[in-house]
């Protein structure tokens, strides 16, 4: 039998190992083309994802900056007339009414959880406490508005006339004469259950510049 010439034999194995090669490289650019198309895939997902909440922030924003826009003007009508500083009254109906977005302030037009004991000016609803060191749900009965400048004086007034049982309960709120005093004093004279009430509603006063409408 004739024998296979060994230039030829030689000249295949050099053809094989080409197209070896070029296969291994074409998988790897292949790999490499999938591995970058998926981390732009990504990229991209994740900015998308930033966008869509910068947006959806940018737009609560707005929301917050409306109902302040509502509420700002009869806050500092109304406080004129009392010892009260209009930020605080603004940061309160923020905090308390999610800024109008809670049922009690859009059905009964109640920005800062006032109870009441009328049935037929008040209704119950449920509502977090403060007690023991822990949040719990409980009901109670809130007092209905026909307007927010109708919560927001009878907000004023609890302050000045005090409590059935102490008529000076606000003394400290009356005399506080600056936001972060009043805040405190909130806390101090016992109006909020939550301890770090006077916390954020500081917070809110310096976030949206509310001591604009104390001026």
């Amino acid at each position: 039998m004739a024998k296979r010439p060994r230039g030829k034999r030689q000249s295949n194995l050099v053809i094989i190992l080409h197209t070896f090669i070029i296969l291994f490289l074409l998988i790897i650019a292949f790999a490499t083309l999938r591995y970058y198309r998926r981390q732009a895939i990504q990229s991209e997902q994740i900015r998308q994802e930033q966008l869509a909440r910068e947006e959806e922030r940018q737009k609560i924003i707005r929301q917050h900056k409306a109902f302040i826009k509502e509420i700002g003007p009869i806050a500092k009508e109304v406080d004129q007339e009392f010892e009260l500083l209009p930020s605080i009254t603004i940061a309160q109906a923020c905090l308390e009414s999610d800024y109008g977005k809670s049922r009690l302030s859009q059905k009964y037009n109640n920005l800062f959880g006032v109870k009441g004991s009328n049935p037929n000016t008040s209704a119950i609803l449920k509502t977090k406490e403060y007690e023991k060191g822990k949040w719990i749900v409980v009901k109670a009965r809130f007092q209905i508005y026909d307007s927010y400048e109708a919560s927001i004086r009878a907000h004023a007034r609890l302050f000045e006339r005090g409590t059935t049982w102490n008529k000076d309960q606000y003394k400290h709120v009356l005399a506080a004469k600056n936001y972060q005093k009043q805040a405190h004093a909130l806390v101090q004279d016992g109006y909020a259950t939550d301890p770090r009430y006077a916390e954020k509603l500081i917070k809110l006063i310096e976030q949206y510049d509310l001591e604009q409408f104390d001026h």
